[in-house]
């Protein structure tokens, strides 16, 4: 079967991938329209698809969404022969950005084939990584294979902080020398880091760091309690105040437009970000504050969804909903017809603060928080955020009243 060329999305969909729009648009003076515009054509399309391809690892770090942490490659792990047939059926679906990750990718002796099959197929290819693994000779099977970015978590400013997160001495500095022997073949890098109580003192140095090692981007995410994330819930997640204050801190170094930065899992930012140029006199839209201008908070379901290395296929990887599996049913399918896809789509279907916010439009709350801290109600409001809608406080001021 013949597959879309590059740049042309599947079944005449308008747009294309983000990155390629915003740098045609972002010099412009109608760079804010043209990026409404870019989104709404864009609505429901697959933009990003994070595939668990083993749960194998080397590493043992207490965040992570796993659970059944194996040094080994998992039985059931999808098959090399299962796992080109998915990734035709990813580019079947969309022409989007294609994230290998784990466990540890570079795990999978198969990687590179998997990785060039998604290259030819017309996807955009990255690699998530620990980067303990990448030697100079991965590097350049990465590069040859048609990787384009390889992202590599770093989980603190110093390698005591990492480390004792990783569970791994000696984790921080082969991470480190793995960035550097990907940037040596000229492929992008960045660096990926989950913000906790155990490294929140150190997010500026984090970025100096990240500045100071020549990655193009900046990854921070916010813990969400699945996986080993549940059982260090209480001593590591951040308190609202404390998540207002960093991602306020975020938003002021971005201005300084050294390095791309995006907050993940994070979708108060993107209320943040628009109160903080209001105040400034200042209207978001790519010129002025980049990508950040082109999409919103939470996209679980809408435009990114993960895959698990068994085939499950959920919102998002910290979103353990099952939405529907790709050894039973076709991935284009799921994408189109999931029933928990459907009402994550349909913003009306937002409960509490989130449904009567001002920001709804671009921020959505964590869906996968909502999940956690509800027991399962993944429309409810996002239970770490402080901002209170005007909308909410007429409507709660009422039923006061009423109940009075």
């Amino acid at each position: 079967m013949p597959h879309p060329q590059k740049g042309k999305h599947p079944g005449g969909h308008p747009g294309g991938v983000i990155k390629d729009v915003y740098k045609d648009i972002k010099e412009t003076d109608k760079s804010g329209d043209m990026a409404r515009n870019f989104m709404n054509n864009q609505e429901n399309q697959l933009r990003v698809l994070f595939w668990e391809t083993t749960a194998g690892c080397n590493l043992e770090c207490i965040h992570c969404r796993r659970i059944d942490v194996s040094k080994q490659l998992m039985e059931s792990d999808l098959s090399t022969e299962e796992s080109l047939k998915l990734i035709d059926q990813i580019r079947e679906t969309g022409e989007c950005i294609l994230v290998f990750s784990g466990g540890e990718p570079l795990m999978r002796p198969d990687i590179f084939q998997l990785a060039a099959h998604a290259n030819d197929v017309g996807l955009t290819v990255a690699l998530a990584s620990n980067g303990t693994m990448i030697t100079p000779e991965i590097a350049q099977k990465l590069k040859d294979s048609g990787v384009q970015r390889v992202a590599v978590s770093l989980d603190g400013a110093t390698p005591e902080t990492h480390d004792m997160f990783r569970k791994l001495p000696g984790s921080f500095d082969r991470a480190v020398k793995g960035i550097k022997y990907v940037q040596d073949v000229g492929v992008s890098t960045q660096i990926n880091c989950t913000i906790a109580k155990h490294n929140v003192h150190q997010v500026e140095e984090i970025y100096s760091n990240a500045v100071n090692l020549g990655v193009d981007a900046l990854h921070i995410f916010m813990l969400v309690p699945v996986g080993c994330g549940v059982e260090i819930e209480e001593s590591q997640s951040l308190d609202a105040e404390k998540y207002e204050e960093v991602l306020n801190w975020f938003y002021g170094v971005s201005l300084e437009n050294k390095i791309q930065l995006k907050a993940t899992c994070a979708p108060h930012y993107f209320r943040i970000m628009r109160q903080r140029a209001a105040a400034e006199g200042i209207t978001v839209t790519p010129k002025t504050h980049g990508m950040a201008a082109m999409t919103k908070g939470c996209l679980a379901g809408q435009s990114i969804c993960f895959i698990s290395h068994k085939g499950e296929v959920f919102p998002c990887g910290y979103f353990p909903l099952e939405a529907g599996h790709v050894r039973k049913r076709h991935f284009k399918d799921i994408w189109k017809d999931s029933e928990i896809f459907g009402k994550l789509r349909d913003q009306e279907n937002l409960e509490g603060k989130c449904g009567a916010c001002d920001y709804k439009t671009v921020c959505e709350g964590c869906r996968a928080r909502a999940f956690f801290y509800t027991g399962g109600n993944y429309l409810a409001e996002e239970p770490f955020c402080i901002y209170e809608p005007p909308a909410y406080q007429v409507q709660k001021a009422m039923e006061e009243m009423k109940d009075s």
